[in-house]
């Protein structure tokens, strides 16, 4: 049977710690010390989670999540539990303003007009949904101008280019990733009471 990507999680999590991750290269001579450094294009995403203790039900929904993502083939939906919401007002119907845009920074529009404090810094943003879910972090206090527009500093970089008019997600955010391992697998704990562990990094 084929399934239809990406999955969303079949119960709650104990724990998740969540790692952004840029690649960045350091060189430092051997005589002086000093540093040279290149930073490259390359910034994801990762995470690694623990489920609470499941009994045998829930523990079942679990492993069947896991095998039908077959490893890293398959995708899913996860987000920051503990920010749901962003912490600036996030007043207004924001959207993306103005096609082929790339890079770090993202123009929007569709804020209430001179409202201070649209979004704060480390606020979560989502573009797409679904298999074009993508999650990025704002990176600086976001004020809007009296036309409603305000341009925000991200990260990671956009993955591709949102169209014009696109809505930006604000409240329960999540982004896509795949499973970091080909193996999934669970510890039991007697009598009927079970334990899952994973890694997984960003869909890109």
């Amino acid at each position: 049977m084929a399934f239809s990507y990406p999955l969303t999680l079949p119960g709650q999590l104990a724990s998740i710690t969540i790692t952004p991750t840029s690649r960045v290269g350091v060189s430092a001579s051997p005589f002086t010390g000093q540093q040279q450094i290149y930073a490259h294009q390359g910034k994801f995403w990762r995470l690694s989670a623990a489920t609470p203790t499941l009994d045998r039900a829930e523990a079942a929904a679990w492993i069947a999540w896991f095998q039908k993502l077959n490893g890293p083939e398959g995708t899913f939906l996860i987000g920051d539990p503990a920010q749901t919401a962003p912490r600036g007002s996030g007043v207004g119907a924001p959207v993306v303003d103005g096609a082929s845009q790339t890079g770090l920074t993202l123009d929007t529009r569709g804020w209430t007009a001179n409202e201070s404090g649209v979004l704060l810094a480390g606020d979560y943003i989502q573009l797409g949904t679904g298999s074009s879910a993508r999650l990025y972090t704002n990176l600086t206090d976001v004020d809007a101008d009296g036309s409603g527009l305000a341009t925000l500093d991200i990260w990671p970089q956009l993955r591709s280019s949102p169209s014009d008019g696109q809505t930006i997600i604000l409240n329960d955010t999540v982004g896509q990733f795949r499973l970091a391992q080909t193996q999934s697998p669970w510890t039991w704990r007697p009598p009927t009471l079970t334990e899952i562990e994973f890694e997984a990094v960003e869909a890109i």
